[in-house]
């Protein structure tokens, strides 16, 4: 049974979206609601831990409503990603949001699933950028066929009960298979909201006009920084592509995000004011990601281009002034580990896990190690759920429980990531013998002593910078209530 507090949440969400004489004051109900919850959210360790969650909740509906006035978003589109964004995911480890077939798989796998899965259907891409994660090559690249794509989210959708993809590439939007293209998944599941991570240059006006209609998708286009950072790292030209790919999802009301590489290249421009609100204001983007090149693909050889750990202890304090002053949804994939309640990769409850385009299940998209491929499993009468019961996966939920995940006592919040972060761990306690890098760089990666120096001397001395923030902003007001 709904509660009256379920009630006038969605009036309220429903006032933000369809009536703008009323908007204002939906808005800040519904911020006070917002803040009441994260604040008591017993299952959250720390005071500033959930101010964290507060401001990035607040910040996103603020910047939907934001951009509804602006007419930047159509109401169909900002209903599904508001039910998704805020209203299913403003409790992430909360289970009074539980559909029965969560609890289905709870009651045989003995956990809960995770909330999302990341699915990158075709390794192709249009572009050649400098360090590219996934080492993909313009016309060239393995795909999954269309049923198995389509298998996979099925399986989502009804064994997990998740009614959030996470599409990647390659590019998505180059994919065909069976004479179909990414498009008409989105229409098969429209009960479901897709993240598309995409370049952006193949967003015409026609692709951003079927978005539109659909109503399920917003892309998260990805840059560099300006166009000078953008177009040094993925081509000359590519930036004005993006800025006329973003008109065209602003003219038909498709919200966009902005998914943004931090490099020692380009970090001094993401500690600018100014980036943020370019985005932001002038472009009209509804949120933003940020992803700190990972030296795996063909970042192993671009390791100079990683930040090293005092650029992202900048980068980490410049997430708090754009997120408690600018007001802007804005998240970063390795230093927001307060967000998420720490790794969520592995299949965990709320977290997520990663099908590439050759069917190769990986805990994450940046742990590029696997054991089976999809179609494996499937030959031999399995699911996408039996992909999760592998000693890959459960070592890493194993550490994500001991490090802190869902108890009183975490490890370092900040350094929250498996394998970027805890590099010795994962290499003794972690992976498995039986694990198989996912291509020849990581194959190669896993075996070099002088890439394994590299990673054990970064994390030890981002843990002595970070650990002095933790015991400061998080430890200072410890809070141990877990009453639920």
């Amino acid at each position: 049974m709904r509660t009256l507090k379920d009630q006038l949440f969605n009036v309220a969400v429903n006032q933000i979206i369809s009536n703008k004489t009323l908007r204002g004051i939906a808005a800040k109900h519904l911020d006070k609601q917002i803040y009441k919850t994260m604040l008591n959210d017993s299952l959250l360790t720390y005071h500033e831990e959930r101010l964290d969650r507060y401001y990035f909740v607040s910040n996103l509906m603020n910047q939907v409503r934001k951009n509804l006035d602006r007419g930047y978003i159509n109401k169909t589109v900002v209903k599904k990603m508001m039910k998704v964004f805020v209203g299913d995911s403003w409790k992430p480890n909360r289970l009074d949001n539980l559909n029965d077939a969560k609890i289905a798989f709870k009651e045989k796998y003995g956990e809960y699933p995770p909330k999302f899965l990341v699915v990158s259907p075709d390794k192709s891409c249009n572009l050649n950028c400098t360090g590219c994660y996934a080492s993909c090559v313009p016309g060239k690249g393995s795909k999954l066929d269309y049923e198995t794509t389509r298998r996979i989210i099925k399986e989502a959708h009804d064994i997990f009960g998740s009614r959030f993809v996470t599409i990647s590439g390659g590019e998505p939007f180059i994919y065909r298979s069976e004479g179909k293209t990414i498009f008409d998944i989105f229409e098969e599941f429209n009960d479901m909201f897709f993240l598309v991570y995409t370049n952006g240059t193949l967003l015409n006006k026609k692709a951003a006009a079927l978005l539109a209609e659909l109503g399920n998708v917003t892309p998260g286009i990805s840059i560099e920084g300006f166009e000078f950072e953008t177009d040094e790292r993925r081509g000359k030209g590519v930036h004005k592509k993006v800025r006329q790919a973003m008109e065209n999802l602003r003219e038909v009301g498709v919200p966009f995000g902005v998914s943004v590489t931090a490099t020692s290249k380009n970090h001094q421009t993401l500690l600018t004011d100014e980036f943020y609100k370019y985005y932001f204001e002038t472009l009209g983007a509804t949120y933003m990601w940020q992803f700190q090149l990972m030296p795996i693909g063909r970042g192993k050889d671009m390791m100079e281009l990683m930040v090293n750990p005092k650029q992202r202890v900048e980068l980490f304090k410049k997430w708090e002034v754009v997120s408690r002053e600018l007001g802007y949804p804005f998240a970063d994939f390795w230093n927001c580990g307060t967000l998420s309640s720490g790794c969520i990769a592995y299949g965990r409850f709320s977290g997520y896990f990663y099908v590439d385009f050759d069917g190769k299940v990986m805990p994450c998209v940046f742990v590029p190690y696997y054991t089976e491929k999809i179609q494996d499993i499937y030959k031999r009468g399995g699911t996408i759920a039996d992909a999760l019961q592998s000693k890959l996966f459960k070592n890493g939920r194993k550490w994500q429980k001991d490090y802190g995940f869902g108890k009183d006592k975490k490890g370092n919040v900040i350094m929250a990531c498996s394998i970027r972060d805890h590099y010795k761990n994962f290499k003794e306690n972690i992976l498995t013998k039986d694990s198989i890098g996912a291509d020849e760089e990581a194959k190669i990666a896993i075996k070099d002593p002088a890439y394994e120096k590299i990673m054990i001397a970064y994390d030890e001395e981002l843990q002595k910078l970070t650990d002095v923030i933790v015991d400061e902003k998080y430890l200072s007001d410890l809070i141990v209530e877990h009453d639920s």
